[in-house]
């Protein structure tokens, strides 16, 4: 009888769209059950905001990515593809650009002998700070709007000196609307990556990401698992009230469960035939784009891995000298422009960006020359980050949506959780635990 309930469940494949992190977890865990998932996948390589490239024979990813010792669902993941010995922990540091200078940050005694602050916004950060790593109810703050949240605790001159810049130029316009649980996961996240007050441990994975992508597409295969990587879906075909396929590449392809982790503003296209108030609510999902500036030099710009920057000619948030957490022979500095998608900002050329952060970085450090750098490329994502309003939750349609065979999810779900590999390994594969439950 077992092997007839086998049987059937591996001669009956579900669909996955999307092969970021959440897409793999499913069809993994989909795969690990029995089952025989077929992943869709619109790029040329698996991966989503993890991917890598040749970057002058360095393969590393588009966009940045760090490990924290509280990313179970990632630790469990290595261990269970038998990937743990490759997990290396690195004592960081981080640095604040402000008024011209270079200061330490990330610390109480760095926060202390912060230059541009009065001892009594210091002494209010420092609480907020600490006890928001101690909280662990965030409902209470998930209908707080978080600039309000962050005033409140940190008083107006800390958070003009220190916060105001951060919220502005990453989310410009939705800076004022944001859920302060959200904001509030972030800290906490951070703040759990220390060993000590005054000691920051962040990991990285020998071969950086594709070490664990490689492995969970290898582990999908060797389970009788597919993946179909430029094989865009056109659309998810409906019937009375039940998926029955989806059209790909103008071909159609019977499957009566699909499970999509595509960002969510690309579901309302794809899935038309959803009832309006579904449809509705996709559409009125914010989400924030961004402009990542990876730069290779040959010398360091400053010993931290995170450098946030309050300069008025600096229109970003700060930087990650990503060389300074997993080592390598030359200098490898991500440099986010985080904007609305429909900023006019986001359409400037590769070269503008590629410009500005020259510009910053010798300003930042004033011993680097022209000739310090070796290559400059520029990767954007239109979808990088939801903008998580005060109670996010309740404005998004439940995962399993009511058509028969279909649910639907994408980091925007695991609020108030911030998007990372971790927490889509962990949801991707509760959602193929529950789609099948």
């Amino acid at each position: 009888m077992n092997d007839q309930v086998d049987s059937r469940k591996s001669s009956q494949p579900i669909a996955v769209l999307g092969a970021g992190p959440m897409g793999l977890a499913v069809a993994y865990q989909l795969a690990l059950d029995g089952y025989r998932p077929v992943l869709f996948e619109a790029d040329d390589r698996i991966g989503g905001m993890t991917a890598s490239f040749d970057f002058g024979g360095i393969d590393i990813e588009r966009y940045y990515h760090f490990h924290c010792i509280s990313d179970h669902a990632f630790l469990s993941m290595l261990d269970e593809l038998g990937l743990g010995g490759k997990m290396r922990w690195v004592e960081t540091k981080m640095g604040y650009w402000y008024q011209g200078q270079l200061q330490p940050w990330g610390n109480p005694l760095a926060l202390l002998r912060f230059r541009g602050l009065g001892l009594a916004a210091k002494l209010r950060y420092g609480l907020h700070a600490y006890l928001s790593t101690k909280r662990v109810n965030w409902q209470a703050l998930d209908q707080v709007e978080a600039t309000a949240w962050i005033r409140r605790w940190v008083g107006d001159e800390a958070y003009e000196v220190l916060w105001r810049r951060l919220f502005d130029y990453k989310f410009y316009d939705y800076a004022g609307g944001l859920s302060a649980a959200w904001i509030w996961s972030r800290i906490r996240r951070i703040g759990r990556s220390r060993y000590s007050l005054f000691r920051e441990k962040l990991g990285y994975l020998e071969g950086g990401s594709n070490t664990l992508l490689n492995a969970i597409r290898d582990a999908i295969v060797a389970k009788g698992g597919e993946i179909r990587l430029q094989a865009p879906v056109g659309k998810v075909v409906m019937q009375e009230g039940r998926v029955t396929g989806l059209q790909v590449n103008g071909r159609f392809e019977a499957f009566d469960k699909v499970i999509s982790t595509i960002p969510l503003p690309h579901v309302a296209k794809l899935m038309p035939d959803l009832p309006h108030d579904v449809l509705a609510a996709y559409r009125s999902l914010k989400n924030i784009a961004v402009a990542c500036v990876i730069v290779r030099l040959s010398r360091a710009v400053t010993e931290n891995f995170w450098l946030n920057t309050n300069d008025p000619e600096m229109d970003i948030p700060g930087l990650v000298e990503y060389t300074n957490l997993r080592p390598m022979a030359q200098h490898i500095v991500y440099v986010p422009f985080y904007m609305p998608g429909e900023h006019p900002k986001f359409s400037d050329p590769d070269q503008t960006f590629a410009d500005k952060v020259k510009q910053y970085l010798k300003k930042i450090n004033p011993a680097l020359s022209d000739e310090d750098f070796i290559d400059i490329r520029v990767s954007r994502y239109r979808y990088a980050q939801p903008v998580c309003e005060p109670g996010h939750l309740s404005r998004l349609p439940p995962v399993a949506l009511p058509v028969k065979g279909l649910w639907v999810a994408d980091t925007s779900y695991y609020y108030p959780e911030d998007r990372g590999i971790s927490e889509s390994i962990d949801f991707g594969r509760k959602m193929a635990k529950a789609a099948l439950a």
